[in-house]
């Protein structure tokens, strides 16, 4: 799927098992949950996937996870899809200079204050991410 995409519609797909199969395994790092609830307002999630790729079959449920847990609102996240060629409609593949998917961006006041990509520099995307909203003003 390529475009603008929803958690219902992730989740509704039939074909997309992977989400509700992949939530199963693990458990939010309680750090990153904390972090997430306590800052919630200050920032909203722009996520660049691939409905097609394993990367963000597997992480884009272990996002769902932290952001569930620590009260993170659906509302606050924006899931663009993007074709194997990795390009997004609008040209937003080229302006958010995506390369991986999935790449998890997050934007304070619509600028970007930091961004993961795949499965980061620890293998940790939640703590990753963490450690960026924590950085917020």
């Amino acid at each position: 799927m390529k475009g603008v995409l929803n958690r219902t519609t992730l989740e509704k797909e039939v074909t997309f098992t992977w989400m509700a199969e992949n939530r199963k395994y693990g458990s939010a790092d309680a750090g990153a949950v904390k972090v997430f609830g306590e800052r919630k307002e200050k920032f909203t999630l722009l996520i660049f996937i691939g409905t097609w790729c394993h990367d963000s079959q597997n992480l884009l449920p272990v996002l769902y996870r932290l952001t569930d847990k620590s009260g993170f609102p659906d509302s606050r996240i924006k899931i663009v899809g993007v074709d194997k060629n990795k390009t997004a409609p609008h040209n937003w593949h080229q302006i958010w200079q995506i390369t991986n998917v999935p790449t998890f961006i997050v934007l304070q006041n619509g600028k970007e204050a930091g961004r993961v990509v795949e499965y980061g520099t620890t293998g940790n995307i939640e703590k990753e991410l963490a450690a960026i909203v924590a950085k917020l003003p």
